[in-house]
């Protein structure tokens, strides 16, 4: 099957349409620290808003900038409300504001991050301490406040989604100055009857003292220690509670914590119709298995019946007289030109003896000359160097009056070797003499 590549301006434009076409991405309300801010010429602002694990782009239109009722710098912490955009040409996305004020928690918030950053070392938001959602609840425990939208809409999402899931709603207050013990109080109950798979969490948006039942230490404890697992769902998205961190799964909204919760009645019924579609094909698959090894069988039935088996063997016996009669007449034909060799060989002895005498006279010549040969080079070797010899004797020299002077049988060539009162040997041509040097005269 032939792949489809698609352009970089198709797939920009796709990935545009899906975050500027999403629901959750059309209208944000975020907060974080304002960062690079830029003031353009035309009244543009350009910044970065961060916090401690991420950063994104912001721009906000001179149209808009008019309603901010502060000077923005570097630092400030700011609500932001705007909608997700895709710049086209550099395929970068960022959030285009349209409200930016600043973040008037104060005390409240520096508490709030006092106690994460306490709880954080602790490690209550370890992933290790974190439990599995199961992914097949009978059961789901609500702990939400009896007369609020959160359990309708929970049970609207579950109802839509997963027909054989319950809903167990444990009523407890989720805002003012005693809410954070009635949550432990339902967190606890839920665990002591231990009749619910998992536990929801949750209450509608609000201000952070309305959600700060969620951030007291007795929820957050509760949360902690609970054996079932638990699905925070608090405020907006935008909205985070120390019991979200705490929490072993976080959604942004209550129907989004059923969304988590519960399994898709769609997607199981393709996976259903996917697993049968795969079932289908298997056995298919195993029944034509089947049938080639039928056939197989029948194939080996055909080969090994008798009548096969004789016509088989009938053309072995065929294949095996015609090699027999090759090999015998290949040994008849070597056994003939062997007795034509030895016949050759034994019939005239004779020849053979004259033949051979005629060969050891022809050795016996070349062996005489190659001897005479030698023995004429070794004669003219010894000659020349019997002469040259002679040519270098000190005898002859002495044939002409010369002699050798030695002292000690060392061979005298200097004067300055022969010392007054030196006994010397002189050797003539024909004798020695022995004398003593009473007097020497240098040159």
């Amino acid at each position: 099957m032939d792949q489809i590549y698609l352009t970089v301006s198709a797939l920009t434009k796709y990935i545009k349409t899906k975050l500027e076409g999403d629901k959750h991405l059309v209208h944000i309300l975020i907060k974080g620290e304002l960062s690079n801010f830029k003031r353009h010429s035309r009244g543009h602002f350009y910044f970065t808003l961060k916090d401690e694990g991420a950063s994104i782009s912001c721009i906000m239109f001179s149209r808009d900038t008019n309603s901010v009722a502060f000077d923005p710098k570097e630092g400030d912490h700011v609500l932001v409300e705007g909608r997700m955009s895709v710049y086209e040409p550099s395929g970068s996305y960022s959030i285009q504001v349209r409200k930016l004020t600043l973040d008037g928690i104060g005390e409240l918030y520096l508490k709030y991050e006092k106690l994460k950053k306490d709880l954080e070392t602790k490690g209550y938001f370890d992933v290790s301490h974190k439990k599995e959602i199961p992914k097949y609840p009978k059961k789901i425990g609500v702990i939400t406040s009896p007369t609020g939208a959160v359990i309708e809409d929970i049970k609207n999402t579950v109802s839509r989604r997963y027909l054989l899931a319950e809903i167990h709603l444990y009523p407890a207050l989720v805002q003012g100055p005693d809410s954070s013990k009635s949550i432990k109080h339902q967190i606890e109950l839920a665990n002591k009857l231990n009749e619910v798979d998992v536990l929801i969490v949750g209450r509608g948006g609000g201000s952070i003292e309305d959600l700060w039942g969620f951030n007291e230490i007795e929820t957050i404890e509760a949360i902690y220690q609970s054996k079932i697992p638990i699905i925070t769902a608090i405020g907006h998205e935008t909205d985070y509670t120390i019991s979200d961190f705490v929490g072993d799964l976080r959604a942004p909204t209550p129907s989004a914590a059923a969304e988590l919760a519960t399994p898709n009645k769609s997607d199981l019924l393709d996976k259903i119709d996917d697993y049968q579609y795969q079932i289908g094909k298997q056995f298919q698959i195993y029944l034509e298995k089947l049938n080639t090894s039928l056939l197989y069988l029948d194939q080996r039935l055909d080969r090994l019946s008798p009548t096969s088996k004789l016509e088989e063997l009938k053309k072995s016996l065929e294949r095996l007289n015609s090699d027999l009669g090759k090999q015998f007449s290949y040994i008849l034909e070597d056994k003939k030109q062997k007795v034509l060799y030895l016949t050759d060989r034994v019939k005239n002895p004779i020849e053979k003896i004259n033949y051979l005498k005629e060969k050891q006279v022809q050795l016996e010549y070349l062996l005489y000359q190659h001897m005479n040969s030698i023995l004429i080079s070794k004669q003219n070797s010894f000659a020349s160097l019997t002469k040259a010899l002679n040519a270098l004797s000190p005898l002859r020299l002495m044939d002409k009056g010369y002699a050798m002077i030695k002292r000690d049988k060392q061979i005298l060539t200097t004067i300055k070797d022969i010392k007054l009162n030196d006994e010397i040997e002189i050797e003539l041509k024909d004798g020695y003499i022995y004398t003593e040097v009473k007097r020497k005269k240098e040159k």
